[in-house]
């Protein structure tokens, strides 16, 4: 039997689309085909899924003739696709749901922003959950399904991908048992920063173990490790999928609350992850072999974050 084509919207975020992988998996798994629409870093990201993931332009009108474009192209694999609910959408924006609408598709999403009567069907939205489970939830009840998540999200890296992993972490010379540091957050939660203040004192302790530790900088970030962080094997220009697998080799990552923290647990890194002010029961990286340092409303100390890097180290 083929599978059914779906059409569905990624939300912006790079830990957001890492959390809804397992939603998206979950979907193929009962007999449909996702057709994933999101961010210009999408594609790579995801690469290792095999599943097509198309760039979302800009103003409105092309995006609409965007998604009208993957309907027709939907249809002419399935002539059931416009008699039954064909998309999904994760983001909860009204601009979402509109342009689902405006394309024709019968998507169903969370009832946000006064927007239920542009979806075929709205969903009530828990709040205080995991955003891992909120995307988990959708994806089920789009299937009439009760199903508990993963435990893990078991992200794929092409082949392609880690070769190139491989090959730049030895052209580096980066060493096995390399640690990868995440000293960057971008934007803030609840109005607060996500940057843990003593992360460059504990970089310069975790270098006195003799361990490689290695950063991947993304744009305009380079200037962070050169000039906070001496003593790091700088990768820049590492490409997300890429950083997936280069991540998967490490060691431990330690990160302050940001995407590549996400995307490490995903592909099964060992993840020390530094919060402050940041909801660890809502997003903090998902897996098992996550450890969270997290005493707020004060940060970490030095000592603290060390002592739990040592214990992971050593395991």
């Amino acid at each position: 039997m083929t599978a059914r084509p779906l059409i569905i919207r990624l939300r912006n975020w790079v830990g957001d689309v890492i959390l809804g992988v397992p939603s998206l998996q979950l979907l193929e798994a009962h007999g449909y085909a996702p057709t994933l629409v999101g961010k210009g870093w999408a594609p790579a990201l995801l690469a290792g899924q095999g599943w097509p993931v198309h760039v979302r332009p800009g103003p409105l009108g092309e995006r609409v003739r965007q998604l009208r474009e993957l309907r027709r192209s939907a249809v002419a694999i399935d002539q059931a696709f416009d008699r039954r609910e064909n998309a999904v959408v994760f983001p909860t924006s009204f601009s979402g749901a509109l342009e689902m609408r405006l394309a024709g598709l019968k998507a169903v999403g969370y009832a946000q922003e006064a927007r239920g009567f542009l979806l075929k069907r709205s969903e009530p939205i828990t709040y205080g959950g995991h955003a891992l489970t909120s995307y988990w939830e959708l994806a089920c009840r789009f299937l009439s399904i009760d199903a508990p998540p993963p435990e893990r999200i078991a992200l794929k890296t092409r082949p392609a991908d880690q070769a190139e992993a491989d090959a730049r972490l030895e052209a580096a010379g980066v060493r096995p048992g390399f640690v990868v540091i995440c000293p960057f957050a971008g934007g803030q939660f609840e109005k607060q920063d996500k940057t843990w203040p003593a992360f460059a004192a504990f970089t310069q302790a975790l270098l006195q173990t003799g361990r490689d530790v290695v950063a991947c900088p993304g744009p305009g970030e380079d200037t962070i490790i050169t000039g906070e962080h001496p003593g790091v094997k700088l990768l820049a220009g590492v490409k997300l999928g890429v950083y997936g697998g280069l991540l998967r080799r490490a060691s431990l990552v330690v990160s302050n609350d940001t995407g590549p923290a996400h995307l490490a647990a995903a592909v099964g890194a060992p993840v020390l992850s530094v919060l402050g002010p940041t909801k660890p029961e809502q997003w903090a990286p998902w897996g098992p072999d996550v450890t969270i340092a997290r005493c707020w409303p004060e940060w970490p100390t030095v000592n603290a974050v060390m002592a739990l890097a040592e214990d992971r180290l050593t395991r």
